[in-house]
């Protein structure tokens, strides 16, 4: 055993003496790193021909003029954009669906903040519990919360059902059928991703300088304002980020709670494909939809950097 160690080092040795320790560490280099490329290949193979093909399709189909019978005529134009943009119609449609997903993002994060830095904080035997309670509507599909809030916020729904019976209100609030219960339909929906999301963050925030702070004299709400809010904060926006992204692409949500009356940028999209069969306008409508994606996100990333988080 002895021998054989003593001539792999030799070998190792010789090595070095003749291509110097430079070029064994950058022969290691070149492995290590062709290693890595073939375990990424399989997914990058996944993602290109899952994502990357029908993203090009449909930027190509965008292209294309739709006839009113469902024809697809192969040709290069931009009248689809021109008119989603000229047309004040899907240019409203554009705007609600923007404003959407913002008042949703923001109502999520501050509903989900003071419950996701008590899950973070909490030294409770129950903290598992606890976080399995707060993400436990991810159990449960979309499709039948949405239900549950059409039966709670309708005419005659349990909350109008109860102010009416308490005689609070005579005639019931207008609750559904509108942006208002879409908008508290989908801050409950995705509570449970903002609050995952902001845990995540929350992690690396020490209490240790909020009792810094304490012992220099800050008051409790100073501590967390000038303490624990700014260092909370990327975990924050990540969480807006993300409920953003995940609202403005939600259908479901706003065809029930909406009961039609709601049109944003997936619905309509929807309807043109299935209902009208005008793909290339439907195409067109979902680029200007991954625009608006990608102008957050690059919103997104300035802050991140002005902020000084890396």
């Amino acid at each position: 055993m002895t021998s054989l160690i003593h001539e792999s080092t030799t070998a190792d040795d010789a090595s070095d003496r003749l291509h110097g320790p430079g070029e064994h560490e950058k022969a290691r280099t070149r492995q290590m790193r062709h290693i890595r490329l073939a375990l990424l290949l399989p997914g990058i193979l996944g993602l290109i021909v899952s994502f990357a093909f029908p993203l090009l399709y449909m930027a190509r189909m965008s292209f294309n003029a739709g006839e009113p019978n469902g024809v697809v005529e192969e040709t290069f134009t931009l009248n689809m954009y021109i008119r989603s943009i000229t047309d004040p119609y899907y240019w409203q449609v554009t705007v609600d669906t923007f404003l959407m997903g913002l008042v949703t993002g923001v109502l999520c994060v501050l509903v989900s903040y003071p419950i996701a830095l008590f899950l973070t904080r909490t030294q409770s035997k129950w903290k598992g519990v606890l976080i399995a309670l707060a993400i436990a509507p991810l159990l449960t599909s979309a499709v039948v919360r949405t239900f549950g809030w059409m039966i709670i916020l309708g005419n005659g729904g349990l909350v109008n059902g109860t102010l009416m019976e308490l005689g609070v209100i005579d005639v019931p609030f207008e609750l559904a059928n509108n942006m208002i219960g879409v908008t508290i339909g989908l801050v409950e929906i995705f509570m449970p991703y903002a609050i995952l999301t902001m845990m995540s963050g929350f992690g690396g925030v020490s209490q240790e300088l909020e009792e810094a702070a304490g012992s220099l004299g800050a008051s409790k709400v100073r501590a967390f304002l000038r303490v624990t809010l700014p260092l909370s904060l990327p975990g924050a926006l990540t969480a807006f980020l993300l409920v953003f992204v995940l609202s403005i692409a939600t259908f479901v949500t706003p065809r029930l709670l909406g009961g039609g009356a709601v049109q944003v940028l997936a619905t309509e999209i929807y309807d043109q494909t299935v209902g009208l069969i005008n793909w290339p306008f439907a195409a067109a409508l979902s680029m200007i939809l991954l625009l608006v994606f990608g102008a957050v996100i690059a919103a997104y990333s300035a802050l991140i950097r002005r902020i000084g988080v890396q």
